[in-house]
C-alpha cells in the first residue's frame, strides 16, 4: 500500500508539473502575451469607466482615442520592424516633423492647388523614405551605429524642418487634402481606417512574406542569417525605409489633423513608438516581433492617457506611470527570456 501511494503522489506531482510547463509554454506564445494586453486594455477601460463615467464612455470619446492612437500607431507600426531587426530610430518624431513642413510649403501647396492635393502626399511620402533611406545606408552600409545615426538624423531634420518653416506654424490652405484626410468613413475617422490599413498591411509582410521571416532572422543572429544567403545589409537599409514611409504617412496624417504644419509636431514619438513597441511584446535586442502586440501597445498607452486627461491628472502623472509600465514589461520579457534559456 505504501508503495502504491507512493507512485501516486510521483504521478500527482508529475501530472502537476506537466500543467505547469503548459500554462508557461502558453505564456510564451503569442496569444498568450496578446491575452495579457487585452486583459490590461480592458482593465484600463473599466477603470476609465469608474472613475469618468459617461465622459470615457462616450462614442465621441472612443473615437478621439482611437484618432489619437493612428498617428503614432502609424509610427510604431515601422519601429517594430526596426527593433526586430535589431536595430533602433530616434529620429522618427523629426522626421514626421520634417515631413509635415516640407508637403505644406507654399511652394508645394501652390503646386498642389495647380495639380492634385496628391503632391502633397507624395512629398510627405518621399522625404520620409529619403530619411529612412539616410539612416539605412550610415547603419548598413556606414557601420555607424543605429543610435548615433538615427540621433544625428533626429537633430538634422529637426533642424532642417525649423529652417524650412522659419520657427512658424504653416496653414494647410488646399481644402480638398484636409477634407479628405479630416473626413469619416462609415461613422469612423479616415485617419483610422489608414491605421487599420497600415496594420494589416504590416501584419501580412511581417508574417507572411519572405520579408518579415528575414526581418525576425537578421534581428537574431546577423552572421547566421548572411550565411543562409541573406543580404543583411540591404534587408537593414529596406527596414529604414520602411519606417520612414511610416513616418511620411504619419506626418499626412497629423498634418491634416491639425491643419498645420509645424516642426514641433512629433514630439517625443520616438518615445513613444518604442514603448508601444516593447509592451507589445517586442524584443529590444531584436528577434522576435509582434504587429498586433504593437497595435494594443498603442491602444493601452493611448487610453492610459485619456483616462488621465478625463480625470483631470497630471501630464507628469501621466509619464510616471508609462515609465513605471515600460519597466515592467521589459523585467518581463527578461523574465521569460531567461526561463526559455534555462528550460
Amino acid at each position: 500500500m505504501t508503495e502504491l501511494s507512493d507512485t501516486t503522489r510521483v504521478e500527482q506531482a508529475a501530472e502537476e508539473t506537466a500543467q505547469e510547463t503548459g500554462r508557461l509554454a502558453v505564456l510564451h506564445t503569442s496569444a498568450g502575451r496578446n491575452l495579457g494586453l487585452v486583459l490590461a486594455l480592458v482593465i484600463l477601460c473599466v477603470v476609465g469607466v469608474a472613475t469618468a463615467g459617461d465622459r470615457f464612455a462616450s462614442v465621441d470619446n472612443m473615437m478621439t482615442i482611437l484618432r489619437l492612437a493612428s498617428v503614432i500607431g502609424v509610427v510604431s507600426i515601422g519601429m517594430t520592424f526596426v527593433i526586430t531587426g535589431g536595430g533602433i530610430d530616434l529620429s522618427v518624431g523629426a522626421i514626421v516633423a520634417l515631413s509635415s513642413v516640407w508637403c505644406t510649403t507654399l511652394a508645394t501647396q501652390q503646386l498642389a492647388e495647380d495639380t492634385h492635393w496628391i503632391m502633397m502626399v507624395s512629398t510627405a511620402l518621399l522625404v520620409g523614405v529619403g530619411c529612412g533611406l539616410v539612416n539605412g545606408l550610415l547603419v548598413a552600409y556606414g557601420g555607424v551605429v543605429p543610435f548615433i545615426a538615427t540621433l544625428a538624423m533626429l537633430a538634422s531634420a529637426r533642424g532642417l524642418a525649423e529652417i524650412l518653416a522659419q520657427r512658424r506654424t504653416q496653414l494647410v490652405t488646399v481644402n480638398e487634402f484636409a477634407d479628405f484626410f479630416r473626413g469619416d468613413l462609415l461613422g469612423v475617422p479616415v485617419l483610422v481606417w489608414i491605421f487599420v490599413a497600415v496594420a494589416a498591411v504590416g501584419w501580412v509582410v511581417f508574417n507572411r512574406t519572405t520579408f518579415g521571416r528575414r526581418t525576425s532572422a537578421v534581428g537574431g543572429n546577423p552572421e547566421a542569417a548572411r550565411l543562409a544567403g541573406i543580404d543583411v545589409r540591404r534587408h537593414t537599409l529596406m527596414l529604414y525605409v520602411v519606417v520612414g514611409l511610416c513616418c511620411g504617412i504619419a506626418a499626412l496624417m497629423i498634418t491634416a489633423r491639425t491643419t498645420t504644419g509645424s516642426s514641433t509636431h512629433g514630439g517625443l514619438y520616438e518615445l513613444d513608438a518604442i514603448a508601444a513597441v516593447v509592451i507589445g511584446g517586442t524584443l529590444l535586442s531584436g528577434g522576435r516581433g509582434t504587429i498586433v502586440g504593437t497595435v494594443f501597445g498603442v491602444l493601452i498607452f493611448t487610453t492610459l492617457s485619456n483616462v488621465f486627461t478625463q480625470n483631470n491628472l497630471s501630464s507628469s502623472a501621466q509619464s510616471v506611470a508609462k515609465g513605471v509600465i515600460i519597466v515592467l514589461a521589459v523585467l518581463l520579457q527578461q523574465r521569460f527570456a531567461n526561463r526559455s534559456t534555462s528550460s
